[in-house]
């Protein structure tokens, strides 16, 4: 088990969203879809990446110091910038910026730090019937590690959910599903040719996957975000929703209005946000959307 290692960007303890319970939700590092509103977009590349917080930074300049490749940057107008083309992630900054202005977003980890962290809320999981669940990113683009992190899930009795985007190949399914209590699985948008424009991928294997997966019979939650003027129309909805219909295992639909929590990561790791200025869905247009839903005889609830 040590020797499977996989990059953790975040371990939330406490969570009450994904899945049932009280959970503790590990997040890793990679996706294969780039979702124009993605409000982890730390979890994007497989890689390490250094974050700067230019709030957080007291001017200490002790990581210009420690810096091998002087990445790091004052210039004459007192802007501090950080030269991410020359930075070799060695963490050196980060280990000393006490002021946490500068987070290395991905840690190497094995199965069994993971478990130790995991272990520390078993109480709440059998005081709330809650679990574990994997999330990122993609779990699965980390495939071998998500399935170590599972089968000794399993092996110590824990409930586990598996937050997928569905696109990875059905293998890959078919290793980890023996191990997964219930599976959180996105559905963005139904037309393909759209789904491609918003997240860099068809929708076709996801689909399939979805259907497969209904056909070997855990239990899916299916989360849907809800972007005004990308997803929210009615035609949408409903295609999604007869699709839906006509599947098995189905318990929920969990609808997730589009929010800005996000939108200040972007800058601080060098990326444009192309939904600037988008507003979140009012919550008349979101009671809409899930009386559309529940017309095709689906459970639905309003996450956020």
């Amino acid at each position: 088990m040590d020797e499977v290692k996989g990059l953790v960007f975040n371990i939330q303890k406490f969570a009450v969203h994904d899945g049932p319970g009280i959970r503790t939700t590990v997040f890793l590092k990679g996706c294969p879809l780039h979702c124009w509103w993605c409000h982890n977009p730390e979890s994007i590349k497989g890689r390490k990446e250094l974050v700067l917080f230019d709030n957080k930074c007291i001017g200490c300049g002790e990581c210009f110091k420690v810096c091998p490749n002087k990445a790091h940057e004052v210039l004459p107008d007192g802007k501090r910038v950080y030269h991410k083309e020359i930075c070799v992630l060695c963490g050196k900054c980060t280990d000393i910026c006490y002021a946490e202005a500068l987070v290395m977003e991905g840690k190497e980890m094995t199965v069994e730090e993971v478990m130790v962290e995991l272990r520390k809320d078993i109480p709440f999981y059998e005081n709330s019937n809650g679990g574990i669940t994997l999330s990122g990113g993609e779990p699965l683009f980390q495939h071998e590690f998500t399935l170590a992190i599972l089968k000794q899930c399993k092996s110590e009795g824990l409930h586990t959910a598996l937050d997928t985007s569905g696109q990875v190949p059905w293998r890959v399914y078919e290793r980890v599903l023996p191990y997964v209590d219930l599976v959180l699985y996105d559905l963005k948008h139904i037309d393909s040719v759209t789904h491609r424009k918003y997240t860099g991928a068809s929708n076709e294997l996801i689909l399939d996957n979805l259907v497969k997966i209904s056909e070997y019979g855990v239990p899916i939650e299916i989360r849907v975000p809800i972007i005004p003027g990308i997803n929210d129309a009615k035609k949408d909805i409903v295609g999604a929703a007869m699709f839906l219909n006509t599947l098995k295992n189905i318990i929920l639909v969990d609808l997730l209005p589009y929010h800005r929590l996000g939108e200040a990561k972007y800058s601080r790791l060098g990326e444009k946000y192309k939904l600037e200025g988008l507003q979140p869905p009012s919550k008349e247009h979101i009671n809409e959307i899930a009386e559309w839903i529940r017309s095709y005889g689906l459970e639905v609830h309003v996450g956020g």
